[in-house]
This record gives structure tokens, sequence and C-alpha cells, in this order.
């Protein structure tokens, strides 16, 4: 038998069973039409009419972002982003690649039959296609969520065959699309949950039943009223004390005094000069996140006051290291990172215009107004050789990044320093995207990276800005970095808690 005959039969297989499935399909549709849904008459066409333009998803995202947790937030995000997604998927490849006419509306009740039919092919379903994106994302950052989301987006789907306007296998296809648009989304910027669990070294800390020895200083400038409030709902015998920012240091110097644990609630700033004091005073840390980032405690697994009460509770909590810094008479410590160059003009230029534009407006405006500015590269003597330099960076533990997202921490009892340098040319702006692009690439033409416990730069200009943590100041001639090993307690709930 020749090879053209082989062809031929192999197309000729291919078309039947493809008339088959199609002929199966009418039938489905038919059955559907036919079929009395009690019930469902007064929902499923006001259901599909709201999906129209993903309306109906974007207030169930703001209905999920309201509970104002953060992996709520993050959750609602992410649906939106795979919704988003899908849909450009469906509209620009889906819809051209198969021109399916819509299903014959003779075998529908006219009261199901929507008011103004699509008029776009059939296959796959768009609304099928965002309902499963939008539930997926949700799912995969938060289950609870996802699981009340599912069965509206079920029902959205089902709406488009109830309807008329769509044969089962676009709807089937479209869910499929859908869904896989979703879970290629988490490839490229992974759920918290799916980043490994940090190795830590566990501490016994002192379990508050009711919260009874713990005071808690909240700076109100960080708007942490609602969150201060949600964790004396859940620790009522916990002490608050709320201050302005200006008072942060000397009100946790009395709530040492008296606390058998320490606790704070604003950004990383205010975490920053809570450690300090913890450290000073041997007593164990407990984080409230209530600032913008929240690096440390979203490293720690602490989100929200639900998570902090049950490890203040029950006393789990980790040990974590710490950074330190001295520069002549001035020293601190670094939760987070420590950074010399453009970076620190950057916060002093952001925290100068917060205020009056809001956190995000003031960094994306003092960015813009850094990198263009007519400027030199700050010059560090390292190890006998004289570099010019962008920027310096150090972490308080190795950041990792997978994918797309953000570099985050996965164990912040290494010993390291990461120590990432943008060096010194004649475009800083360049330089420094190229060295984000480079990533985790340890050296590059901008860009380099390595891990150590101690750090000495000689030769810094006087005068030139630092920032820990976000908070800036003033640099002498020398400037030493290193780290202390497993020198905080602090608290943060077990997986499973």
């Amino acid at each position: 038998m020749s090879p053209d005959v082989d062809l031929t039969a192999a197309k000729t297989g291919a078309h039947a069973l493809l008339h088959r499935l199609s002929a199966l399909d009418g039938r489905l549709f038919e059955f559907a039409a036919e079929r009395r849904w009690p019930g469902a008459g007064p929902v499923l066409p006001r259901l599909s009419r709201a999906a129209n333009h993903g309306v109906l998803w974007c207030a169930v995202a703001a209905a999920i972002t309201a509970s104002r947790s953060p992996r709520a937030r993050r959750a609602a995000a992410r649906g939106l982003v795979s919704l988003s997604l899908a849909s450009l998927t469906v509209n620009t490849i889906g819809k051209r690649s198969v021109r399916r006419d819509r299903p014959a509306l003779d075998p529908v009740p006219l009261m199901r039959r929507l008011k103004r039919q699509p008029f776009t092919t059939s296959f796959p379903s768009g609304h099928a296609a965002s309902a499963a994106a939008f539930a997926t994302g949700v799912a995969l950052e938060s289950p609870a969520w996802g699981a009340a989301v599912a069965p509206v987006a079920a029902s959205v789907a089902l709406s488009r065959v109830y309807t008329g306007v769509h044969f089962p296998s676009d709807v089937l296809a479209g869910a499929a699309l859908g869904a896989g648009v979703a879970f290629a989304a988490r490839a490229l910027v992974p759920t918290r949950a799916r980043t490994d669990p940090p190795a830590r070294s566990r501490a016994d800390l002192p379990a508050l039943p009711g919260g009874k020895g713990l005071v808690l200083v909240a700076n109100r400038a960080s708007g942490t009223a609602d969150r201060a409030s949600a964790l004396v709902d859940l620790l009522p015998e916990a002490e608050i004390v709320e201050c302005g920012p200006e008072e942060v240091r000397a009100e946790l110097e009395k709530a040492a005094d008296r606390a058998r644990v320490l606790g704070v609630c604003g950004g990383d700033g205010t975490v920053n000069t809570a450690a300090e004091v913890a450290l000073c005073r041997g007593l164990p840390l407990a984080v409230l996140p209530g600032g913008t980032l929240n690096h440390f405690a979203l490293d720690l697994g602490v989100e929200d006051a639900r998570d902090l009460a049950r490890a203040v509770e029950h006393g789990h909590g980790v040990r974590v290291d710490v950074g330190r810094f001295r520069s002549g008479s001035k020293r601190g410590v670094f939760l987070n990172t420590f950074s010399l160059g453009v970076y620190p003009e950057l916060v002093r230029r952001r925290d100068r215009l917060a205020g009056r534009i809001g956190t995000w407006p003031a960094g994306v405006l003092a960015a813009l107004k850094v990198l263009r500015a007519d400027r030199h590269p700050l010059r560090a003597v390292v190890k006998g050789h004289t570099h010019p330099l962008w920027l310096l960076f150090a972490g308080n533990g190795t950041y990792h990044r997978r994918g797309l997202a953000l570099g985050r921490r996965l164990d912040l009892t290494d010993g390291n320093l990461d120590v990432r340098v943008v060096h010194g040319g004649r475009r800083p702006a360049l330089r420094l995207l190229s060295a984000a692009l480079a990533g985790p690439l340890t050296r590059s033409p901008a860009h380099a990276a390595v891990q150590v416990g101690r750090l000495r730069l000689t030769g810094v200009t006087p005068g030139t800005l630092l920032a820990h943590d976000g908070e800036v100041m003033e640099v002498a001639d020398e400037l030493w970095l290193e780290k202390l090993p497993e020198a905080l307690a602090v608290y943060r709930p077990l997986p499973g808690d």
C-alpha cells in the first residue's frame, strides 16, 4: 500500500472521528436545552450577563480584597492576572484557530436566551476560560477563597450552555484553557505556598495564653489601627501602645521594662528599631506586619494577626540571623537589607514626597529623578582595590528568585550576607536595569554577587548615604558589615498551625 493511500485513510478516519464528536456535542446541547433546570431560570442568564467583560470577577476580586488579609489580596490579584491572560489567549489564538458557528437556538426556550447574542465564533468559550482562570488563580493562592469562588465560576460556565450560546465542548475547552493559563502564570510567578519551607532554628519561647505578658508598640503612621485591634480581639490580655513615628523608640524602651515579650506593628523601619531594643534587652520579638512591604514578617511566615496570635499562644518561634553595620561612631542592625549608592538617595526623596502623593507614586517619581540626575558613581576600596559603584546591596540572608517573582529568603539562619554590586559606568539606569534582569546570575558586565559572612569597605566619601531597612543615615570613611548568627528569637506559626 502506498504512503498516499495511508495518508488518505488517516485523514478520512480523523474526519469521521470529528464528525462523531460533533454529533455527540450537538445531542448533548439538545439534551441540555430540553431539560428542565429548577431554579436556574432567574439565576444563570443573569450570571452569564454579569460575567461580560470580566465585570463579575472584578466585583468578586474587590470583595476578596475587602477582607484585608495579605493572602486574600494576593489571591484576588492572581485571579485577575490569570483572567486577563486567559482572555487574551482566547481572543488572539483560540477564536481564530477554530472558526466554529454558534449552536442553533431552536431547541432553547425563549426565556433562557440572552437579549444580545454574541457575534464571535463559538470555540472556545471565553466566559468559561475567564471563569476557570480566575477561580484557579484564586485557589492557587488561597484554597479557602478558591472553594468559595468555584461554584460561581462553574455556574457561569454552565450558563453558557443553558442560554444556548455554546456547545458543551466549547465550555470544556474554555475551562481547560483558563485553568492551564493560571498554572502557567504560577510557573512564572510562584505562589508563596510553592516556595520551599525555610530551614530555621526552632526556639522555645514563652507561651502566652490570651497574650498576657505581650506589650506591642504600634506605629500609628503606618496605618496599623485595624491590625492592632484585630490582634486585641485574638489576644485580649495583650497590651497595645499606639504612638507616632517619633515616639516609637522611646515607647519600645518603656515596653521592654514590663514585657515578657516585646511586640511591634509597623513597617520594616519600625520593626528594625524593635529588633534593636529586643536584642539589647534579651527579649523575644513578636512582629505584626503593618507597613507597605513587610519583608521580614512575610519571610517569617507571619501574614496577619491570626498567624501571630497562634504563635504567641503556643510559644512557637525561631531564631534568626541579624545583620550589623558600623561606620565611625554610628552603628545599627538590619533584618532585611543594607545599601549604599543610588537607593538610599531614592529612599530619602521618596520619604519627602510620600506624605503628599502616597508611597508608591512617590517611589516612582523619586526613582525617575535619581536616575535622570547628572551624577558620578560612589567609590569604595575593597581588598585594596578601588571600585566605582552605582549600588551596593547586602541582604541579611541569601535572596532567591523563582521565575519572574521578586527575590525571597528561604533561610534566615544561613550565616550569609548576600552582597550584590552594580558597577559604575556612564549610564546608571541601564546598568541597574541589566543587573535586575540578571537576577540570580553571580556575574555580568554590570553586576556581581557574592555571599560572605562579613565585609569591610574603606575610602567611602564621608557623607555618602546608607540605607538599612528603609532608614537613611550618612557614612564615615570606613564601613564594616557582619552577621550575628541566630541572635534574635522571633515568634512565628508552625506549618499547619
